[in-house]
């Protein structure tokens, strides 16, 4: 997304979801929404990080976290980046799976994407303004995430194919009811 003018709005949710920037970096807190939210779409890249290696990821300069809580408990969560020259990069944003299917989802994306866009002025104050919000998804991500992005106003910038291991599904956190692999 070159311009914030290309952000398109979602459907209003099916409830009040309210988004806190985590004013605390919490190595535990982000390894457990990471899980939570990523296990059943194969986020796996992170599950080998030592707590060090959290807390090093989390003390970035530009790096936020952003929880959002929807019906008194954790919906879902989004991490964005404030890089150099004025790029925002999403590296990750998602629901837990009992907000999955709601009606939720469209409303995440479209606040983190208002999120990115404010990087200046509401969070990384020193780093100036958003020139670009990006963002990378998978083929394994929710099937509905792609044209997710594409209704809020996000435009395919590459495309490219590469293998990525996937574990077991039985080694992820705590075991997930059916296997997120593809067929």
């Amino acid at each position: 997304m070159r311009d914030r003018a290309d952000l398109r709005p979602a459907a209003e949710p099916p409830g009040e979801m309210t988004f806190s920037l985590a004013g605390t970096a919490s190595p535990d807190l982000s390894r457990a929404l990471y899980a939570a939210v990523g296990a059943r779409v194969c986020w796996t890249d992170r599950f080998g990080w030592t707590h060090a290696d959290w807390a090093r990821w989390l003390a970035r300069p530009g790096l936020a976290t952003w929880i959002a809580m929807a019906e008194g408990t954790v919906a879902g969560y989004f991490e964005l980046e404030a890089q150099p020259g004025g790029d925002t990069e999403v590296h990750l944003v998602g629901l837990v799976p009992a907000f999955v299917g709601r009606g939720f989802g469209g409303h995440l994306v479209e606040q983190c994407a208002r999120r990115a866009w404010r990087r200046g002025k509401v969070w990384a104050e020193d780093l100036g303004p958003a020139r670009r919000v990006h963002l990378t998804t998978s083929t394994l991500d929710h099937p509905n995430a792609r044209g997710n992005y594409l209704r809020r106003g996000f435009t395919v910038a590459a495309e490219r194919t590469w293998r990525k291991a996937v574990p077991d599904p039985r080694a992820v956190a705590w075991p997930l009811p059916a296997d997120p692999r593809p067929v």
